[in-house]
């Protein structure tokens, strides 16, 4: 069975982010590895459980067909984690699919992924900086609920959940 990384936040990941996606793909066949920073039952901001497989360090990008990267405010402790960084650079130089949604998109940005790329990002009327995060990491910030380039995949946020999970398996 291919499998596919969902990496997530050990507390507040986004629900939706991680349910929806999840269910499709296994749904389509997939196997969904959890992967986080520690091992048990992640918890999610709005109370959803999922059971970590595997820790971030421990991650073989090599063994997966796609690395998706879940929001949440959980996400925010990964923006500058080099653990993190390097499975998502990995997963570039690999050819792997390589997706992240909500605020996770800075992950991949904060790493130097997005440079030069379009990509999007979660943003609210209030609060537009996480945009700002992306452009000075040099990606072109398109205010769309999903942007695809290349082998990346970003989506802006649990309302876009299921169209994020059928552009992750429409490209697997």
């Amino acid at each position: 069975m291919k499998k596919i990384a969902f990496i997530i936040a050990f507390k507040d990941f986004n629900d939706e982010e991680y349910l929806i996606p999840k269910q499709i793909l296994e749904s389509a066949g997939f196997e969904i590895i959890t992967v986080s920073n520690n091992l048990g039952e992640a918890i999610g901001s709005e109370g959803a459980e999922a059971i970590v497989n595997v820790l971030i360090k421990d991650l073989k990008v090599k063994n997966f067909i796609a690395i998706v990267f879940i929001g949440g405010s959980g996400a925010l402790k990964y923006f500058d984690d080099s653990n993190v960084h390097h499975i998502a650079l990995e997963a570039i130089s690999e050819k792997k699919l390589l997706a992240a949604i909500c605020i996770a998109p800075i992950i991949l940005a904060k790493a130097g992924i997005l440079n030069g790329k379009n990509a999007t990002v979660w943003s609210s009327n209030l609060d537009k900086s996480f945009i700002n995060i992306l452009k000075k990491e040099g990606a072109n910030y398109i205010a769309k609920p999903i942007v695809i380039d290349n082998n990346i995949i970003t989506a802006s946020g649990p309302e876009s959940a299921k169209a994020f999970a059928i552009k992750i398996l429409d490209r697997l």
